[in-house]
C-alpha cells in the first residue's frame, strides 16, 4: 500500500485560564494515496482539530502536542521546521474549510485568491497568461460556468455554491496529495451538496490524490468514503472500512449515530442519547 500519512497516538491539549484541556487524546489513523477516509462525530468530538494538526495549523499556544506523531511521506510533521510546514501546507496538503464565504477574502478577486497559491506552490506555471489558463482550467473543472468572467469576481459577487466550488478549484490548483475537506457542504442546500461531493469523488479518481472528510453526514460517508473513523470526545472509538462499521458497528456511540439518521416513513420517535459516563 502506497501510504502517504500515518497518525500515531496524537495527543492535544489547549491551554485555557482553568487548566489544560484534552482534545485530542491517543488518535491514530492512515491514509494510502487514492483512499478516502470519513472522520465523523458530534461537535467538539476533536475531528476538526485532528485535520488541522495534519500540517500544524492549530495556534501554538493554546495548542500544545503531548504525545505521538504526524508522519507525512515518513517524515514527522511535528518535528518540521517554519520552512518545512510552508513546503507542505497548501502544497501537498490542502483544505477546504466549513465556510467558503469566511475563508474567502473579500477584498480581492477569486482570480488574486488562486494565482497567489499557484505561485506559491507551482513555480513551474510562470507568467499572467500561463497562470490565468490553469485558474480557468480549474475552475471549469469544479463546473463553475464562463470561468474566464467569474474569475474576475469578488467572493460577495458569487453564490454559496459558487464560493464553495471555488475554494476547491484553489486547493486543488496546487495539484495536493491531500485535500481535506471540513464540512464542505455543510451550508449549501441539498442539491448542491450531491453536485459538490459527485465533482470531489471524480476529481479523486482523475488526480489520484487522496481525502480525509470532516462530516456528521452518513449519507455523504456512505458514498464517498473508503474508510470510517468515529470520534467522541478526542478519542477514536470505532475504526474500520465503511461497509462494515455502517452495517455492524461495535461501539455504542457509532450505533446511536446510525440510529440518529433521519428515515422517510418512519414513525416520529425521540432521537437517541447517549449517557456519557458509562463511556
Amino acid at each position: 500500500m502506497n501510504e502517504l500519512l500515518s497518525v500515531r497516538n496524537l495527543s492535544i491539549q489547549f491551554v485555557t485560564e482553568n487548566g489544560a484541556v484534552d482534545a485530542v487524546k491517543n488518535v491514530s489513523f492512515r491514509l494510502a494515496r487514492g483512499e478516502t477516509l470519513a472522520i465523523v462525530g458530534e461537535s467538539g468530538s476533536g475531528k476538526s482539530v485532528s485535520a488541522l494538526s495534519l500540517t500544524r495549523l492549530l495556534p501554538e499556544p493554546p495548542a500544545r502536542y503531548t504525545g505521538g506523531e504526524i508522519l507525512w511521506k515518513n517524515e514527522n510533521v511535528l518535528a518540521m521546521n517554519s520552512r518545512q510546514l510552508r513546503t507542505i501546507r497548501g502544497g501537498q496538503i490542502a483544505y477546504i474549510f466549513q465556510e467558503p464565504s469566511t475563508s474567502l477574502n473579500p477584498v480581492f478577486t477569486i482570480r488574486n485568491q488562486i494565482a497567489e497559491a499557484i505561485k506559491l506552490h507551482r513555480p513551474e506555471v510562470r507568467g499572467r497568461s500561463a497562470v490565468d489558463a490553469e485558474i480557468v482550467k480549474w475552475l471549469n473543472l469544479v463546473g463553475i460556468v464562463d470561468p474566464e468572467k467569474r474569475m474576475r469576481d469578488y467572493p460577495h459577487q458569487l453564490s454559496g455554491g459558487m464560493q464553495q466550488r471555488a475554494m476547491i478549484a484553489m486547493a486543488l490548483s496546487c495539484q495536493p496529495d491531500l485535500l481535506v475537506a471540513d464540512e464542505p457542504t455543510t451550508a449549501l442546500d441539498v442539491t448542491i451538496q450531491a453536485q459538490i461531493m459527485s465533482q470531489l469523488r471524480e476529481l479523486k479518481a482523475r488526480l489520484e490524490m487522496a481525502i480525509i472528510l470532516i462530516t456528521h453526514n452518513f449519507g455523504i460517508i456512505a458514498d464517498i468514503a473508503d474508510r470510517v473513523a468515529v470520534m467522541f470526545r478526542g478519542e477514536i472509538v470505532e475504526y474500520g472500512e465503511t461497509k462494515s462499521v455502517l452495517s455492524n458497528p461495535q461501539h455504542p456511540y457509532t450505533r446511536a449515530l446510525i440510529d440518529c439518521i433521519p428515515r422517510l416513513g418512519a414513525k416520529r420517535r425521540r432521537l437517541t442519547t447517549i449517557d456519557h459516563a458509562v463511556l
